[in-house]
């Protein structure tokens, strides 16, 4: 029986400012996966409210070798 590797951790960056939804200095901004591919998003720690959203790379966190030339 095959075993389900653990997830793994997202490197959150703290943002300064307040959350627009419910005030609190939680904000942070990470890469995440969703519908329309990978989107770089300033999230509120507390109520998962997104403060700002644009698109990222097309792999996100994966950066391939052609991509640096």
């Amino acid at each position: 029986m095959s075993q389900i590797p653990p997830p793994r951790p997202v490197e959150r960056t703290p943002v300064d400012g307040d959350c627009p939804a419910c005030g609190r200095a939680e904000l942070a901004e990470y890469d995440v996966v969703g519908e329309t591919g990978w989107t770089h998003v300033v999230k509120c720690g507390h109520c998962l409210t997104s403060a700002h959203r644009t698109p990222a790379h097309r792999l996100g966190p994966i950066t391939l070798l052609v991509d640096q030339l």
